[in-house]
């Protein structure tokens, strides 16, 4: 399997969280964002992604498979040990909620590409891009700190879907500075997440292609 990637991608981040518990190896092939005007709009990967975004995962059949929610049920459904949702229906309704809030609602509007429309097409400068990203992290995570159930983890003491999306979208907000006083327990699950291997080899300065 290959694995389209690049280091700073939240949504590649949470693929290589999965991909580690589920002792799940790939070739990365790094697709680098920024550089040349952003290398995922050449040819040559617009033809593995016509959406030009990563992660993309490349099978050894040759299928692709695209965005990572799906990619990452993929793997849960094809490797079921150890399982990203619980076993109760209620509680994996509330799970993939947690999941949802990150994925839909807080990603789509802070990706790369909404950013730099503000930028380049309506003018906006970077205080104001900043205040935007900030405005809905604060959102999102607030109703977050609400969701969590008691640790160590967001779901208890098993590893879920949540912990997968919240790893990520915490170290975006730290590098991007947001505030992060009012939201203790999403800190704390963070924390000890990062204690384990998994997401531990996950994070972005680890990975091959980090500057």
């Amino acid at each position: 399997m290959k694995l389209y990637t690049y280091f700073r991608s939240s949504a590649a981040y949470r693929v290589r969280i999965a991909m580690n518990l589920k002792g799940v190896a790939a070739e990365q092939i790094s697709i680098h964002l920024t550089k040349d005007g952003g290398r995922q709009h050449a040819a040559e990967y617009r033809a593995v992604n016509p959406q030009r975004r990563v992660p993309s995962l490349a099978l050894d059949d040759g299928d692709v498979l695209l965005q990572s929610p799906a990619i990452v049920e993929y793997l849960d459904e094809v490797h079921p040990q150890p399982p990203f949702l619980p076993a109760d229906p209620v509680a994996r309704a509330k799970v993939r909620a947690f999941a949802a809030v990150i994925a839909c609602d807080i990603h789509p509007l802070n990706n790369l590409a909404p950013l730099q429309y503000l930028r380049r097409v309506l003018k906006h400068e970077q205080p104001e891009i900043d205040a935007w990203y900030h405005h809905w992290i604060v959102e999102g995570f607030t109703a977050l700190e609400t969701m969590i159930r008691p640790g160590p983890y967001c779901f208890g003491s098993a590893v879920t879907l949540a912990d997968i999306y919240l790893v990520p979208q915490m170290y975006n907000a730290r590098r991007l500075k947001v505030p992060l006083d009012a939201f203790p327990k999403l800190v704390a699950a963070d924390a000890e997440l990062l204690k384990l291997p998994a997401f531990d080899h996950a994070r972005p300065e680890n990975q091959p292609d980090a500057e």
